[in-house]
């Protein structure tokens, strides 16, 4: 085994050595591609080269042959973007913004929320600002088109829940909509169970989808007839302006003493770890220096690898990928777009460079915000 483990030890020499000259011809072909205004990426001759060195070895290790050099492109291209500026629109766009300087997040702004007094949004927009001008709207278009038509500086969305999942109707907007994200916040989600009687007269329960989701054993112990509304603080103030004993609503402690209602139970959610996370909006970019996650929306192609390649390029960066979930693309058949976090700041070259890599060579491609998330 010593022997085999030393005779390994000089073929790792030899393969390193190889490497760094193999990277040191990339640098000069990345120059090169700057000074020629060319994409660092070219698929067709990365097949090239797969095809061809595929053919030199046991067709039993061709697979991890393609597999290796897979790796290896997506190293060269990490280390190729370190010696290119190739602008793209997105780029051009963030460093004008970053020369305009870092300015200071508003302590108070016009925040608009989902539901009424109450609601989990608007606990999240006081987490976020120390005196928010708060206008509550129906639903999550209406939090959108508040922002969009200027009503509101700001929106406050829920966007994932650690133990629901994502809000696929806020992604949704996301995609369709041209928002950034300018801050986020998780907010620890303690589910209480409110009614006006006592806990033995409750039979049936109001609540957002969401946290019936979330408080989906209990309500399943309990036997409760459940109904769906627009809002967890929502249901509370429809418990409340009824007189009848056997409704309850699923919302935050709070809104006992907002709505003159009883705390019937408390923490009722599956799991003690139970957080939503918020997201606040703006119509315009704003840039702030405490950043640190960037989010971004993409299109792949129907291809073998095509997301494989994508997410080897945040390991090579050394940019840690937070979170990716997919939607589906309205109007077609199994297509999807993924949605991605990862950890950094706009004011870095390494996310720059991914960002204008992944725009150029995307079928589609989203900004969605380079923001601070508590």
């Amino acid at each position: 085994m010593e022997k085999l483990r030393n005779k390994l030890n000089e073929i790792d020499d030899q393969i390193v050595k190889l490497y760094a000259e193999r990277m040191e011809t990339v640098k000069e072909i990345g120059q090169f591609k700057e000074k020629a205004h060319l994409p660092i990426t070219s698929k067709s001759r990365e097949d090239e080269v797969v095809k061809r060195l595929e053919k030199e070895v046991p067709e039993e290790i061709s697979v991890f042959v393609k597999m290796l050099y897979q790796t290896i492109f997506q190293t060269s291209k990490a280390y190729q973007s370190k010696f290119t500026a190739m602008d793209t629109s997105l780029t051009k766009m963030l460093k004008e913004t970053l020369l305009e300087g870092f300015k200071k997040f508003p302590s108070s702004a016009s925040v608009a929320c989902q539901g009424v007094e109450g609601a989990y949004s608007s606990i999240a927009a006081n987490r976020l600002f120390s005196n928010p001008n708060i206008t509550f709207f129906k639903n999550f278009e209406g939090v959108c088109t508040a922002v969009e038509k200027g009503l509101c500086r700001y929106g406050i969305l829920p966007i994932d829940n650690s133990l629901n999942g994502s809000v696929g109707e806020v992604y949704d907007l996301l995609l369709s909509k041209k928002f950034y994200i300018v801050r986020s916040v998780r907010l620890p989600i303690r589910q209480s169970l409110l009614g006006k009687g006592s806990l033995s007269d409750v039979k049936t329960v109001y609540s957002h989808p969401q946290a019936i989701g979330q408080c989906s054993n209990y309500l399943s112990k309990m036997g409760y007839t459940v109904h769906e509304t627009e809002n967890t603080a929502v249901s509370a103030k429809m418990v409340a302006d009824s007189d009848d004993r056997t409704i309850a609503a699923i919302c935050s402690a709070e809104c006992a003493s907002l709505y003159d209602l009883k705390v019937l139970d408390s923490n009722i959610q599956n799991d003690d770890t139970n957080f939503t996370r918020f997201i606040c909006i703006s119509k315009a970019l704003e840039l702030y220096e405490d950043s640190n996650r960037i989010s971004i929306i993409i299109g792949l192609p129907h291809r073998s690898g095509s997301l494989q390649n994508v997410l080897a390029r945040f390991s090579a960066m050394n940019l840690n990928l937070t979170k990716l979930s997919s939607r589906p693309v309205l109007g077609t058949e199994f297509e999807y777009i993924f949605y991605l976090d990862f950890e950094s700041n706009v004011k870095y070259g390494e996310a720059l460079s991914l960002l204008s890599e992944l725009e150029r060579e995307c079928e589609s491609f989203a900004f969605l915000g380079s923001y601070f998330e508590s």
